[in-house]
């Protein structure tokens, strides 16, 4: 019961962009690889069994969806983890690259908000917002310690 009482009054885990990578691109569409930090600022673990998202880059829908990612984040602790989307050159990666005029894709504003769901408790889906920069340039090396699965 006690735990129960605990879930009732967890703040919001901080989700932020480590980097996007460009894994392919050709006219139609483009897959990048995302990798995401959350950070959990409660007492208590969250076993993550996934997510909802939605990603803007200055201001303009980038990515949506889903991940599938099934993770223990420790109390007042931290995971990475890499996402993999897909985007069409119509998409905001176009006009991004249009309004950043050919410069370099560093420092570029986001935005990252959804719900994160959770295995147990009465919260299940825990809300997320999180704004900053990001970096396309820097090159994403293999996670190390990757989230524990459950």
């Amino acid at each position: 019961m006690r735990s129960s009482c605990r879930l009732s009054k967890l703040e919001s885990p901080r989700l932020s962009l480590v980097g996007i990578q460009v894994m392919s691109a050709d006219m139609f569409a483009q897959r990048f690889k995302v990798r995401v930090l959350v950070v959990n600022p409660n007492e208590i673990e969250l076993p993550v069994r996934g997510l909802e998202y939605q990603i803007l880059l200055m201001g303009d829908s980038f990515a949506d969806g889903t991940s599938n990612d099934v993770f223990l984040l420790p109390a007042k602790g931290e995971a990475e983890f890499d996402m993999l989307v897909t985007t069409n050159f119509v998409s905001a990666f176009g006009r991004l690259l249009s309004r950043v005029g050919g410069g370099k894709l560093e420092n570029i504003e986001y935005e990252i908000s959804g719900k994160i769901y959770v295995e147990k408790g009465i919260l299940r889906k825990i809300p997320f917002s999180h704004q900053g920069t990001v970096d396309f340039s820097k090159q994403l090396k293999p996670i190390q310690s990757g989230p524990s699965t459950l």
